[in-house]
């Protein structure tokens, strides 16, 4: 294990004991206490049955094999490398075939198939006299210019780093998130997006020496793989509550000519304590970190659509695209849509109408 995930394991170690002991006494204080508990109350209120759906795990994040694609292998002729004497080129090919270029990691990979995309345009005034080595650096260039999308594919999706950020295995966002880390990821996310824009677009010397700091950062922390758990359980949990609220519309009414009565008063108590007071901040919270993260990685994404791996695509339209009927994050605002009308719905019945 490397020391980015023992310490993000370290530093979490304290708070989900902290949480574990607190949620015990009191089921507001973890997020799962909170919405299992927000259920049951809804139920108890609204005197109507409940059952506690199992929340479903979340996909793996697709291995890495499954993630990286395939360079392909370009050879210069040894004689043709020899010929090179005096141009950059023949020192950039020298360093890939050595010993530790053949183990290049996907970063670096990607700054060498740029150096070597620029080498090779400086070289070629150079090999004028010589047509056939003209022609060949002239070939071997356009076919790295080629590749380039998947050099940055792999750079970017296809690394071991950026896997912990996705992981499924440090549980959900806490209540109380900080949003300094959230800021960063999102800040290296929109300058990554940036550049890699502007290298798509041709312009390819732009500066890429940011990058080991950003995958530093996705080692180190787990915010994705908390955020795409929070959202199964708000979508499972909300609509666990919402069907319990729909049994009571179906069965009788809260109350009779918009007369209010004890049980319309506890309920709308329970609305306000609860709802507003307890799980509604979470689900803002979770939103906001939706919010800051998902568009970002949605991006990096979809601007490789035309190199992205058959087998990424189903976690992209789940958990990284916002719309879609496959989206969770679609899901989410479909699921908050539904339980809202159904208290609206409900209180409506008492003269109160929230959020109108």
């Amino acid at each position: 294990m490397n020391r980015f995930r023992i310490n993000s394991l370290v530093r979490h170690l304290p708070v989900v004991l902290t949480a574990a002991l607190i949620a015990g006494c009191n089921p507001f204080s973890a997020p799962q206490s909170m919405m299992d508990e927000y259920v049951e109350r809804v139920a108890r209120v609204l005197e109507q049955d409940h059952a506690l759906t199992e929340v479903p795990l979340a996909d793996l994040f697709p291995r890495r094999r499954e993630r990286r694609l395939e360079m392909p292998e370009l050879e210069l002729d040894m004689l043709d490398f020899l010929s090179l004497y005096g141009c950059e080129l023949q020192f950039v090919v020298g360093e890939r075939n050595s010993g530790l270029g053949r183990v290049m990691q996907p970063v670096n990979v990607l700054r060498y198939e740029l150096r070597f995309i620029e080498a090779a345009g400086n070289c070629l005034p150079q090999l004028e006299d010589d047509e056939g080595l003209y022609d060949a650096v002239a070939k071997a260039r356009g076919a790295k210019v080629e590749s380039l999308p998947i050099a940055v594919w792999n750079a970017t999706w296809g690394t071991e780093e950026i896997e912990p950020l996705f992981t499924r295995t440090e549980g959900l966002l806490p209540i109380g998130t900080s949003g300094a880390t959230v800021s960063d990821l999102a800040r290296d996310l929109a300058l990554l997006n940036t550049r890699l824009s502007a290298l798509q677009e041709g312009s390819l010397g732009t500066g890429l020496e940011f990058m080991g700091e950003v995958q530093q950062r996705w080692q180190a922390e787990d915010r994705m793989g908390q955020l795409i758990k929070s959202g199964l359980l708000l979508v499972t949990r909300l609509n666990d509550a919402a069907d319990v609220m729909q049994r009571r519309l179906d069965s009788h009414p809260l109350c009779l000519k918009q007369r209010t009565n004890n049980q319309a008063e506890i309920a709308k108590s329970m609305f306000f304590s609860v709802y507003a007071g307890e799980v509604q901040p979470y689900m803002a919270m979770v939103n906001r970190v939706r919010d800051a993260l998902v568009p970002g990685f949605e991006q990096l994404a979809a601007s490789q659509s035309d190199v992205m791996p058959q087998d990424f695509k189903p976690y992209y339209r789940r958990y990284l695209s916002l719309t879609g009927e496959q989206s969770l994050w679609h899901r989410l605002d479909e699921t908050v849509a539904r339980h809202t009308r159904l208290w609206q719905e409900l209180l409506g019945q008492c003269g109160f109408r929230p959020g109108q």
